[in-house]
C-alpha cells in the first residue's frame, strides 16, 4: 500500500529547496539523501533526495530533479510516497491505521465491543477509536495492557478495558 511520507509545500530560497508538510515520525529515515521516492502525481516523480534539512520548526528537502526554485515550486502539492508492502518487516507491535480499521474490537472475555474505526495520535500513547453496536465512539489507549493482542488473521482487536471506559460496562474507578 502506498502511503504519503510528505506533501511538498512551497518553494523556499533559490537553490530549490521546498518546505514539506511532514506525515511520517521518521523524516531522516524515510527521506534521507540518495532516497528515490515515487509521487503523487506520477509524473512529477520519483524524486531522489539530494539534502534534507529541519531547521528547529520545520522540514525543508532539496530534490536532483529540482536544481531550481522554479522547478522546485512546479513541485508544490506533491505527495512523496512509500511503498509498505515492499518494506522490510517492522517490529511486531507496529501498526498502520489502515491495518487496524474494520477490525471487530472483542472484550477479553469474548463479546463484542465494536469496530475499530480510526487511530489517533496521542502524546504518551495512541488511541483506538472503537465505534460501539450502539454508535458511540469509545477512544482507548493503544498499550499493551488495554489492548493485550491483535489478531490479523481473524481480524479482531482484543480489549480489557479499564471499568467505566465502555458504556455499560463495569463501573467508573473512583477518583481519589
Amino acid at each position: 500500500m502506498m502511503l504519503t511520507v510528505a506533501v511538498i509545500g512551497p518553494a523556499h530560497a533559490l537553490k530549490g529547496e521546498v518546505r514539506l508538510d511532514m506525515r511520517t515520525d521518521d523524516p531522516e529515515g524515510r527521506l534521507a539523501p540518495g532516497t528515490a521516492l515515487p509521487t503523487d502525481p506520477a509524473g512529477h516523480g520519483p524524486l531522489t533526495v539530494a539534502r534534507l534539512r529541519f531547521d528547529g520548526k520545520r522540514w525543508y528537502a532539496a530534490f536532483a530533479e529540482a536544481p531550481g526554485r522554479t522547478a522546485a515550486e512546479a513541485l508544490r502539492g506533491t505527495r512523496l510516497l512509500v511503498d509498505t508492502d515492499a518494506e522490510e518487516e517492522t517490529e511486531d507491535d507496529s501498526w498502520y491505521a489502515h491495518e487496524l480499521i474494520g477490525m471487530r474490537a472483542l472484550h477479553a472475555d469474548g463479546r463484542l465491543l465494536g469496530e475499530v474505526t480510526g487511530l489517533e495520535e496521542g502524546v504518551a500513547q495512541d488511541r483506538l477509536v472503537v465505534r460501539t453496536p450502539g454508535g458511540d465512539d469509545v477512544a482507548v489507549p493503544f498499550v499493551e495492557e488495554i489492548v493485550p493482542a491483535i489478531d490479523e488473521e481473524a481480524g479482531t482487536v482484543t480489549i480489557d478495558p479499564p471499568g467505566g471506559l465502555f458504556p455499560g460496562l463495569g463501573a467508573a474507578e473512583e477518583v481519589r
